[in-house]
């Protein structure tokens, strides 16, 4: 579980709760949170290039639509009642996180589907390997 004030830069460490406290950026929580599902981390990186917040220390907002939130870029107009209802905030790196696995997991990579220029390439080659 992700502790510590959630309106960190988005180079900042974040805190992650272990045996021992590690301090660790948002790509390396990414990255470990999708271990088990790579390609959402390549999804994160494509998305939001790893960030959670934006300058302002405020869940980073989509450029083009500014109802998409934070690392994983989840669109709140789409979202945003049924994450209330898994009681996850998508403000958080570990709700974002976390309805990102639960969206993958009900609809796979379609949510995403704008943004598959940049990561189906780390899909084709995890395929060919």
């Amino acid at each position: 579980m992700l502790t510590g004030n959630n309106a960190i830069p988005n180079q900042a460490p974040v805190t992650e709760q272990t045996t021992e406290t590690e301090t660790q950026t948002v790509e390396e929580v990414v990255i470990q949170y999708y271990k088990e599902t790579p390609i959402l981390a390549e999804v994160a990186r494509c998305e939001s290039t790893f960030r959670q917040f934006g300058d302002d220390g405020k869940a980073l907002r989509g450029i083009v639509d500014n109802r998409d939130v934070g690392v994983m870029q989840i669109n709140e107009h789409y979202h945003l009642k049924t994450a209330k209802a898994l009681d996850l905030d998508i403000e958080t790196l570990e709700g974002n996180l976390a309805y990102g696995q639960y969206l993958y997991d009900k609809q796979g990579l379609q949510p995403w589907s704008a943004s598959s220029k940049c990561w189906s390439k780390s899909l084709h080659v995890a395929t060919t390997l």
